[in-house]
């Protein structure tokens, strides 16, 4: 039986045939590709809803190639011996558990609770008992607001006599002239918005409970008039003490402005400035509508010391055009390799690359914990040797391990973005190495950010311009009140009470919150955790 003929496709042009073989395994690998993406975003996604926001690893997570590198015990171990005398490597501890004790600045209410006379005889004998102790318990005690009216009362004089004129006291000087607000009342609408994110038709409804009509619009004007010319001066005064530290953090966040050039629902920003040594620290938030790089050029300008963000581009811009040094920020790292290993399957090598750069990452953080522990200080020049001695071997190494895995991932993966992100702000992020004011994150400016988003979504938004620049103003003030431990209620309703009669630069610089401790009761200097650097 003859066998039947081959069919014409397949003999007259193999050429081609292998050309369409290679297309369709190229898109077939495209598709795998694709699927594999969007898988890992989705479970991404499903992270974000349903699992834990930390970006801390649970040990069992911890890479078991990177043992020698995250062997806390012999990390912490061999990080003490490497370190100079004066430096030791803090081991974990653990809070004691049970109740904390209540400030000894709260006063006190004493309730004696005694037995009555007929049981203070002995009932064997019948003597008379002697006291010889007593056992103290306490519970805090809450006192809801009070609303009071203050009476001004200005005597008149005038002579019986000869009846040619009045004399009365002068009305003192008021930050609001004819107005029924006190500068506590003030500082409390202040404070109950820019600390604790209450809006202002919450405060209207809360003051109503009180028996107050005091409507959000008149709270409204008050807060315009102290954001937008009051505090102006002490604002203005911070920038040009912040301008003269050797370090600034830099960030920005969103924010929606209604009334503006724009359209109401497009994006208006926010931008975040920290610097200062502790006892002096400085915040300052700056409303504009643009994200462009001629912001931070503005808020820059005359600066010539060191800058810290996070990648965004712009501040590489301005940096090179104002001959600033630009760190780099190892937590945006660390989040970007956390997003990936939290992305991926239990049986993915992938989710392992993450922990372990995740470990190379948390080896940095336990140097630094040492290096920036508030009850043994040490100089940035102390910091830089230790880092060259300790923390430069581990960026050697994490630096040589990015770039053998760069060409081994798919780079529009999770893990891919990562990797490249970090070889492409490598340079910024190795300042630290060089610069002991340079802490390994942006965290200072980023928890300075998170009241203002915690508040911004409560009251949404900012109904004008020359609002969401009142609003950053008195966010400056309060946030750099808490961040010297300054109570910030108590400092506002200084601050309202004393700006009237401030006429010179000495009489500015008497009001800002480190010159002000001295004036406030020991119960308003709150103690605040500094959080510049979180392993």
């Amino acid at each position: 039986m003859n066998s039947p003929a081959p069919t014409p496709q397949l003999t007259a042009d193999p050429e081609g045939l292998l050309a369409r073989l290679a297309a369709l395994e190229a898109t077939s690998l495209a598709r795998e590709e694709r699927i594999g993406l969007l898988e890992e975003e989705n479970r991404w996604l499903k992270s974000q809803l349903f699992a834990r926001s930390s970006e801390k690893s649970a040990p069992e997570e911890i890479h078991p190639g990177q043992a020698w590198l995250f062997n806390e015990a012999e990390a912490l171990a061999h990080a003490a011996e490497s370190a100079p005398a004066s430096l030791k490597i803090p081991a974990h501890e653990r809070g004691k558990a049970g109740r904390k004790k209540l400030s000894g600045l709260l006063p006190r209410v004493e309730i004696v609770h005694d037995l009555p006379e007929a049981q203070k005889v002995c009932g064997t004998d019948g003597t008379t008992l002697e006291r010889i102790g007593e056992e103290i318990s306490e519970q805090l005690d809450f006192k809801p607001a009070q609303s009071r009216v203050i009476r001004h009362i200005r005597p008149k004089y005038a002579c019986p006599c000869c009846r040619t004129g009045v004399a009365i006291a002068p009305v003192p000087a008021q930050l609001l002239p004819k107005s029924l607000a006190t500068p506590a009342l003030l500082a409390h609408i202040a404070t109950a918005k820019f600390v604790d994110g209450i809006p202002l038709y919450r405060q209207e409804a809360q003051f109503d409970r009180l028996g107050v009509q005091l409507g959000r619009a008149t709270m409204a004007g008050w807060m315009m008039k102290l954001g937008g010319t009051h505090v102006v001066p002490i604002v203005n005064l911070l920038h040009e003490l912040m301008l003269e530290d050797p370090l600034i953090h830099c960030d920005e966040t969103r924010l929606q402005v209604l009334k503006s050039d724009k359209a109401p629902t497009a994006d208006h920003w926010m931008w975040v400035r920290a610097s200062g040594p502790p006892g002096r620290r400085i915040i300052l938030f700056d409303y504009d509508a643009s994200r462009g790089g001629a912001v931070p050029r503005r808020l820059l300008e005359g600066y010539r010391g060191i800058l810290l963000t996070d990648g965004y581009e712009p501040y590489e811009i301005v940096a090179q055009a104002l001959n600033l040094v630009h760190a780099g920020c190892f937590a945006h790292v660390r989040r970007r390799f956390d997003e990936a290993r939290k992305a991926q399957t239990a049986d993915n090598s992938t989710g392992g690359h993450a922990r372990m750069a995740l470990d190379f990452i948390r080896e940095l953080y336990l140097i630094e914990r040492a290096l920036w522990d508030r009850d043994r200080p040490v100089s940035p020049a102390h910091r830089v040797r230790v880092r060259v001695d300790l923390s430069a071997p581990i960026t050697t190494k994490f630096h040589a391990w990015l770039e053998a895995l760069a060409p081994q991932v798919l780079p529009q993966s999770l893990l891919g973005r990562a990797i490249h992100y970090t070889l492409g702000q490598w340079p910024k992020l190795t300042t630290f190495l060089t610069h002991g004011e340079v802490p390994l994150d942006n965290n200072r400016c980023e928890n300075a950010i998170r009241p203002f988003v915690v508040g911004r979504k409560g009251w949404l938004f900012s109904d004008t311009v020359k609002g969401a620049m009142a609003s950053a103003n008195l966010y400056s003030l309060v946030e750099t009140a808490k961040t010297n431990n300054v109570e910030p209620h108590a400092y506002l309703s200084l601050l309202f009470e004393r700006l009237p009669y401030a006429k010179s630069v000495e009489d500015f610089e008497a009001l800002l919150p480190w010159n002000v401790k001295a004036s406030l009761p020991s119960m308003f200097l709150q103690v605040v955790q500094c959080k510049d650097a979180v392993v």
